[in-house]
C-alpha cells in the first residue's frame, strides 16, 4: 500500500481515532446501556466522542458542523442501541454512520456551495513544524476529493483500517476502495511536488 506524504496527526482533535478498550468494561457499559442504564450511555459517548468528532471534522471541514454531526451521531445510536451486539460492532457502526451522514451532508453542500475546511485546523502531523503553506495546500487537496474519496482516504490513514475494512465499512466494492487510495495519494503527490518547488524558487530569489 503507497504511503501518504505526511502521516496524520494523533495528537489533536484532527487525528483521534476510534480505539478498543479493555473489552470487559466496555462490553459491561454496552450491556448496561442496552438495558436502559442512562450512566452507562454516557460513558459510552465519552468514550467514542473525541474520535468521532474528528472523523467529522476532517470529513466536513468546519467544526460547527463537526460537533452537529458528533451530536446527531449519538443521538442516533441511543435510538439503536438494542442492534448493537458487541464492541467491535459498535466501532464498526460508529464509522459507518459517521461517514454516511458526513457523505450524504457533503452531496448535499455540493449542490449549493462547499464550505472551505476550517482553516485553523491541521490536517496532518508534519514534520514541517505545522507549515501553513503545506497546511494550506492538504486543505485545499481534502477538499477537491469526492465525498466517497475523502472517506475512504481518512478511513485508511486515520482510522488505520485496510482496503477490506474500508470496503465493508462503505458497502463499496473493493476495487473502487483501492481506486480512490490511488487517486487521492497521486494527487497529493503532484499538489506537493509542485508546492515543493514553488517554495524552492521562492528561496532562490
Amino acid at each position: 500500500m503507497n504511503s501518504v506524504p505526511a502521516a496524520w496527526s494523533a495528537q489533536s482533535d484532527w487525528g483521534i481515532r476510534l480505539r478498543e478498550p479493555p473489552p470487559t468494561s466496555i462490553d459491561d457499559e454496552l450491556t448496561a446501556a442496552r438495558a436502559g442504564n442512562s450512566a452507562a450511555l454516557g460513558a459510552l459517548v465519552r468514550t467514542h466522542q473525541r474520535a468521532i468528532y474528528s472523523l467529522a471534522l476532517r470529513m466536513l471541514g468546519t467544526r460547527d458542523l463537526a460537533e452537529d454531526l458528533t451530536q446527531d451521531v449519538f443521538m442516533q445510536l441511543s435510538d439503536n442501541l438494542h442492534r448493537i451486539e458487541t464492541h467491535a460492532h459498535l466501532v464498526f457502526w460508529l464509522r459507518r454512520v459517521t461517514t454516511y451522514r458526513a457523505i450524504d451532508q457533503l452531496r448535499r453542500r455540493s449542490l449549493i456551495e462547499m464550505t472551505p475546511l476550517d482553516p485553523e485546523a491541521q490536517i496532518f502531523s508534519t514534520e514541517d513544524h505545522g507549515d501553513p503553506l503545506l497546511q494550506r495546500h492538504l486543505r485545499a487537496l481534502l477538499a477537491d476529493l469526492s465525498p466517497d474519496a475523502r472517506a475512504v482516504l481518512l478511513l485508511r490513514y486515520q482510522e488505520d483500517l485496510d482496503p477490506l475494512e474500508i470496503a465493508r465499512t462503505l458497502d463499496m466494492p473493493i476495487n473502487t476502495v483501492k481506486s480512490h487510495l490511488r487517486r487521492s495519494l497521486d494527487a497529493m503527490r503532484q499538489k506537493l511536488a509542485v508546492t515543493t518547488e514553488s517554495r524552492r524558487e521562492d528561496h532562490s530569489l
